[in-house]
């Protein structure tokens, strides 16, 4: 190492960002400790301060290796830290920051949110941020932020939050191309305008009952799981989206024409029919389907699928390449009437791959040509999986099924297979 010019030596520890290497490296030398100032990040693991009981003391250690830094650009934090210990490195370091990920931790500690400045209050001093990553946030007062022109990533994991806190939040990063909220609890109403966002990924909590608006119209991908009433207007370069309800009941989505559209996947509980009718009929140039809904009916009240024409289905999305459908929706395929509109020039043109789940034996007869037309008409088919997923070895029907499942296997080996 010691006939390596300085500029390669540097370029090696630019590579280093954990604080504890960096620490050992400082030790090292003079030739290394001198250049320790120009690296670019530093990251401190969660474990990085397990020895030391006063947090104060970490602080401190923090504060004094980004000090020893000239031109700081990535932070990421994991250690418990308190409020004045980051208030101090982003007075250091604010101006020259380009990335921010912090652990705050603060979820359970009401009292931290009513510190001032707050945790959440000191990350305006880092105002050329151009990405934020926040782990265990409580946000249930607005946090004292002014505009960040540069931050094009916002990421809040795990948080408890209010609505008008996290709309200050928004309105403080206008110029936001990707934004992700995962694991958040406490969010009702929800309204986003922002002119850049391109990736947006919500994961709301709860009860799965907050409303969504979007207004954002350059949009690609869209990721929306808790909410019941969903309204994105500004739909033209939206590709891919994914709406789902693990704990409540969707009742009301509004789309404009879903033209660019790829891919859409719809999950959840319930959904009431007329919300899957309208993504569906706005949906008609997707290529990748997948539909696990057990239920339909509106409020309270729980309802089979009604009965879906297999016909009608396929001719109105003639690009369909990847569909995956799970239990309810196909049996509403395999109703005694689905099959009646079937003619001879009757094509399904661009299915290349089906995959359904099964886990019910009854109407195997319709199920089983349902099947077989999937087959007969979908002329560039190559692949057709059939999941069998908790079926009821109990009931009297369910060998027969499975008998049949494993013939059409045989009889079509190059492209069934079951799992």
């Amino acid at each position: 190492m010691d006939s390596l010019p300085d500029a390669i030596v540097q370029y090696i520890l630019s590579h280093m960002n954990n604080a504890r290497d960096v620490a050992i490296c400082n030790c090292v030398s003079k030739r290394w400790k001198a250049l320790i100032p120009y690296l670019k990040s530093l990251y401190f693991p969660r474990n990085s301060f397990d020895n030391h009981n006063c947090r104060g003391r970490s602080d401190h250690i923090v504060w004094k290796m980004i000090s020893s830094v000239d031109c700081l650009e990535d932070l990421v934090v994991y250690s418990p830290f308190s409020s004045a210990g980051l208030a101090s490195w982003l007075l250091l370091a604010g101006s020259t920051l380009k990335h921010l990920e912090l652990r705050l931790d603060n979820l359970a500690e009401f009292q931290a949110c009513l510190e001032s400045p707050s945790k959440l209050d000191c990350i305006s001093s880092a105002k050329n941020l151009e990405s934020l990553k926040l782990w265990g946030v409580l946000m249930i007062t607005s946090p004292n932020w002014d505009v960040f022109q540069n931050l094009l990533n916002l990421e809040i994991v795990g948080a408890r939050l209010e609505d008008p806190a996290l709309s200050t939040a928004l309105r403080a990063c206008p110029n936001l191309t990707k934004l992700l909220l995962l694991g958040c609890e406490g969010v009702t109403s929800l309204s986003v305008e922002l002119p850049h966002l391109e990736q947006c990924k919500l994961d709301f909590y709860g009860a799965g009952n907050s409303s969504l608006s979007l207004s954002c119209p350059k949009i690609e991908c869209l990721e929306v799981q808790g909410c019941s009433w969903i309204r994105v207007r500004e739909t033209e370069c939206l590709r891919n989206l994914s709406i789902s309800n693990n704990a409540g009941r969707v009742y009301m989505v509004d789309f404009g024409k879903l033209a660019a559209l790829e891919y859409l996947s719809i999950r959840g509980v319930q959904w009431c029919w007329d919300a899957i009718c309208k993504l569906l009929q706005w949906s008609s140039e997707v290529n990748h389907l997948y539909m696990k809904v057990e239920f339909t009916g509106d409020f309270d009240t729980l309802q089979p699928f009604p009965e879906v024409d297999f016909v009608d289905f396929f001719n109105n999305h003639p690009k369909l390449q990847k569909f995956h459908i799970h239990g309810a929706m196909f049996a509403a395929l395999c109703q005694k009437n689905s099959l009646k509109n079937v003619e001879s020039s009757f094509v399904i043109p661009c299915l290349e791959e089906v995959v359904v789940t099964v886990r019910s034996p009854l109407n195997a007869e319709q199920k089983m040509s349902t099947l077989e037309s999937l087959l007969k008409y979908g002329k560039n088919l190559k692949a057709v999986v059939v999941r069998i997923l908790q079926m009821k070895s109990s009931h009297s029907s369910s060998d027969d099924f499975f008998d049949e499942i494993c013939r059409f296997r045989c009889m079509n080996r190059k492209i069934v297979r079951i799992e």
